[in-house]
């Protein structure tokens, strides 16, 4: 009992935090840090290239939360635990969201630097709309299956082979990419050069503040997952 109160007071730190950062972040973002590049060379408004502090944080955590769902799919499989369920679930949710986000801003990102909201010949781009569509997939098929171990078995699978997406995709900007930028190197492509200065020190904070964020959505999706259990078993034992 003592642990569990302790645990719940833990989250609510790390809940605490995370606002903090995630309002300190976007403070930062758009009154202090500087544009991520050179005024001049902006297609469109220099000032829209600042969403680059959101877009890099923002994809690196549906990377994250996708790897958690490789890795709690595998664990499921060797152990048949629910909770490992539970956690591929929460991850792969706020993966999906993340992603989605991910396209959205990169759209914003590219009006200004190549005046257009989608350039369909940049192989970044397609396969990060091809890793949310696989993840979207994958909650699509949970909810299709009624059978709670079949739904937990089939789910894990597919997480485990949804997951080569996410190496293609991260990996791509290094391998062949004219206009996606790469700002992690190295960059083999040639298509951008890394991070440095005063931008990345803006860049650490706004990938904590989102780091922290979604483990923090994904602690509250399992609370939540939980709770429907518990009241699961509650309905069980009174139709008894």
């Amino acid at each position: 009992m003592q642990t569990n109160a302790m645990l719940n007071m833990l989250k609510k730190i790390i809940y605490a935090i995370t606002a903090v950062l995630i309002l300190i972040s976007v403070y930062l973002v758009l009154f202090i840090a500087p544009i991520p590049i050179d005024p001049g060379a902006a297609a469109g408004d220099p000032g829209n290239f600042k969403i680059f502090y959101f877009h890099l944080p923002i994809a690196i955590s549906a990377y994250l939360s996708f790897f958690i769902v490789f890795i709690s799919s595998i664990l499921y499989l060797r152990s048949k635990k629910q909770k490992w369920d539970m956690l591929s679930l929460s991850a792969a949710e706020v993966g999906v969201v993340f992603a989605f986000l991910t396209l959205v801003s990169g759209s914003i990102w590219g009006r200004s630097a190549w005046n257009a909201y989608w350039v369909s010949w940049d192989v970044r781009l397609n396969t990060s709309l091809i890793l949310f569509l696989i993840y979207l997939s994958y909650l699509m098929i949970r909810q299709a299956v009624e059978e709670p171990e079949k739904r937990a078995r089939l789910s894990a699978v597919f997480g485990i082979i949804g997951f080569i997406s996410v190496p293609i995709s991260f990996l791509s900007v290094r391998f062949y990419s004219k206009m996606h930028p790469c700002v992690v190197p190295p960059c083999p492509s040639g298509g951008g050069g890394g991070i440095g200065g005063e931008v990345l020190y803006y860049l650490l904070v706004n990938f904590l503040a989102y780091f922290l964020l979604a483990a923090s959505l994904m602690m509250l999706r399992m609370d939540n997952e939980n709770l429907k259990e518990k009241a699961n078993e509650l309905k069980r034992k009174n139709n008894l």
